[in-house]
């Protein structure tokens, strides 16, 4: 498969943590690094069973970013193919996305079940990704309604993002760990 990724992905990201300088202020959650914006909370996402960071989530104004990154090889991407599943799934579950022109490039956009209490609503969403070395970052935003201003300065986080892979080897498609932060006073 093809890389996908934005002309100008080694200068405005998201980036690979070789790309960063040490002086920019990152929130290191292992594989992902984020840098903190005021109006911007952010939430691990804990899997019950393995008590594991498998994403974090940045919410900015009621709408939601959450991020993932996973391994890949040095020369094949998996934006193409994550696209593909991500169809698929979604329509199985009865819902709809197809691919449009975004900011960053091809991009998913349109709506997905989600459980709220006792029923399933349709929740606007849009799917992006990005093809770095040897990593692919994906971001999921949703809210009741994507406005484009908040869009916007989603995708802009998305892109600040700095991505560090680390030496393991691992097979294509394997989500990176995550970690909480570990605070200067806790060491």
């Amino acid at each position: 498969m093809s890389r996908s990724s934005p002309m100008d992905r080694d200068t405005a990201g998201p980036f690979d943590i070789s790309e960063i300088g040490v002086l920019t202020p990152y929130l290191d959650f292992g594989s992902i690094r984020l840098a903190p914006r005021q109006d911007m909370q952010i939430r691990a996402d804990i899997d019950d069973t393995s008590k594991k960071v498998v994403a974090l989530t940045v919410e900015i104004e009621g709408h939601r970013l959450q991020l993932q990154a996973f391994a890949s090889t040095k020369s094949d991407g998996l934006w193409e193919a994550t696209m593909s599943a991500l169809i698929q799934g979604i329509e199985s579950q009865g819902g709809s996305v197809e691919p449009v022109e975004g900011i960053l490039g091809q991009e998913l956009r349109g709506s997905v079940p989600a459980k709220s209490g006792d029923k399933t609503i349709s929740r606007p969403t849009r799917f992006i990704g990005v093809d770095g070395p040897r990593w692919f970052l994906r971001g999921v935003i949703s809210s009741s309604t994507i406005s484009e201003d908040v869009y916007a300065r989603l995708v802009s986080t998305f892109r600040s993002a700095a991505v560090s892979r680390g030496d393991i080897a691992m097979p294509p498609g394997e989500l990176l760990p995550l970690r909480l932060p570990v605070s200067d006073k806790d060491e």
